[in-house]
């Protein structure tokens, strides 16, 4: 498409392109946007090198004039998005690129790979954090993931949305996150009792020790547990909890928590994995079950439920002037865009950019991160400022909208104006 546009004399025409998702899959009433540092860092870093060149030779198909002037190509546009972390809804810009349409063209896959995946996977994640409620959640994915690649995302999302830690000690050490695990029945099965298993293990952790005791028998396991502890009070050490990771664990946890407190180890905690979703951890929530925390992989890592997004990347204006796409089902709105939100959620606003707020309380979503190329500001925020930007998103989403299985639907209305754009070009709302 972009040596056609070369061939044309189009490629260096100003266009400007939206990224968003057309529909919120079944069960969700909300996303979080994330995976824009990533886009940004391949935006400021695109080029094609002497290597990249001659593959596209043997590809076959490209001219000399065409790879010459690939060879040249630098990013030089705007960007403008919500920044990581902000709650958004279908049809609403997550971001917006305006620059030559040669070089917003090329863009298109890695941006949709990037903010599709990690969207996902973040609003994945804070799914969890609003089932557990004060109970801790940490991310045991990296096995299931679709790559390490993935798996590294995944944990910088969940960093994002608040999730207490991660078994991905390289994720932990890149983004400030807490390593957290516990032995696994391996270690238990490599002894030849599983008393001294837990021994030699809580002797060497310390107090950071947690105790997988379902290997044999769940009962049985949480008393050898219980030894161990007391041994090591006796000592000055306390193990930090007891892992559950199958059976009935609502009951199972009922029953160790007795047993602990009965033992004087109301300190240890309890915390519970082995195929858990979201669902899952609501409904022992609401059983009550006392549990401290939860490790969870496979439904997380993978967003099982909706693994992807309906995301798109459209052209809305080239050239100065606004487009459309008509096609059934796949209208989209014309020209650039910006979102207004209040802070009451009444309903978001999708608007032409250069149009005002719709009122005083109404603060916009969208916002320079790119200039000429070149990060703003706004683009270079840290980590840490992410998970704060979504915190306070977070804590003011209203609760229906949270809901796991039939959230609260949130409208987002568009501008008269824009209305009145899209028909006169002939499009459909």
């Amino acid at each position: 498409m972009v040596d056609a546009f070369h061939r044309e004399g189009l490629a260096e025409e100003p266009s400007t392109f939206s990224l968003y998702v057309r529909h919120l899959p079944p069960g969700r009433g909300y996303l979080v946007a994330a995976g824009l540092a990533d886009a940004l860092t391949w935006l400021e870093e695109l080029h094609f090198d002497a290597a990249d060149l001659a593959a596209l030779e043997r590809v076959g198909g490209f001219g000399d004039e065409f790879l010459r002037w690939l060879s040249c190509v630098r990013f030089t546009g705007d960007v403008r998005a919500v920044p990581e972390g902000t709650i958004v809804f279908e049809h609403e810009p997550i971001l917006e690129v305006d620059a030559p349409i040669g070089q917003a063209q090329l863009a298109e896959t890695f941006l949709l790979n990037q903010v599709t995946l990690q969207t996902t996977l973040a609003t994945k994640a804070s799914r969890f954090r609003h089932a557990a409620g004060d109970a801790s959640v940490v991310d045991f994915a990296l096995r299931r993931t679709h790559g390490i690649d993935a798996g590294m995302k995944l944990a910088r999302c969940c960093r994002i949305v608040g999730l207490g830690g991660t078994s991905n000690v390289a994720a932990s050490d890149r983004y400030g996150f807490p390593a957290s695990g516990t032995m696994a029945h391996s270690f238990v099965q490599a002894h030849d009792d599983e008393t001294d298993a837990f021994r030699t293990f809580a002797q060497y952790m310390t107090d950071r020790a947690v105790l997988v005791v379902d290997t044999y028998d769940t009962a049985t396991g949480v008393g050898h547990a219980i030894e161990v502890a007391r041994e090591l009070a006796a000592h000055g050490t306390a193990i930090r909890g007891i892992r559950l990771d199958s059976g009935d664990l609502a009951a199972l946890a009922r029953d160790a928590r007795a047993r602990l407190d009965a033992a004087g180890l109301g300190n240890v905690l309890i915390f519970a994995s082995g195929g858990l979703d979201e669902h899952a951890i609501e409904e022992l929530r609401a059983a009550g079950a006392p549990i401290d925390g939860y490790g969870v992989g496979s439904s997380l890592g993978t967003s099982a439920d909706a693994p992807v997004l309906d995301s798109v990347y459209k052209l809305v204006e080239f050239a100065g002037r606004p487009v459309v796409k008509t096609s059934t089902g796949k209208a989209t709105w014309p020209g650039p865009k910006q979102v207004w939100r209040d802070a009451r959620w009444s309903g978001d606003v999708l608007a032409l950019r250069d149009e005002p707020a719709p009122g005083a309380r109404w603060r916009p979503l969208l916002e320079e991160v790119m200039r000429a190329g070149i990060r703003t500001d706004a683009g270079r925020r840290d980590l840490a400022a992410v998970a704060a930007h979504f915190d306070a998103g977070w804590e003011s989403l209203p609760e229906p909208i949270k809901h796991l299985t039939d959230p609260a639907p949130y409208p987002t209305l568009p501008s008269t104006r824009l209305v009145e754009l899209a028909e006169e070009l002939g499009g459909t709302s």
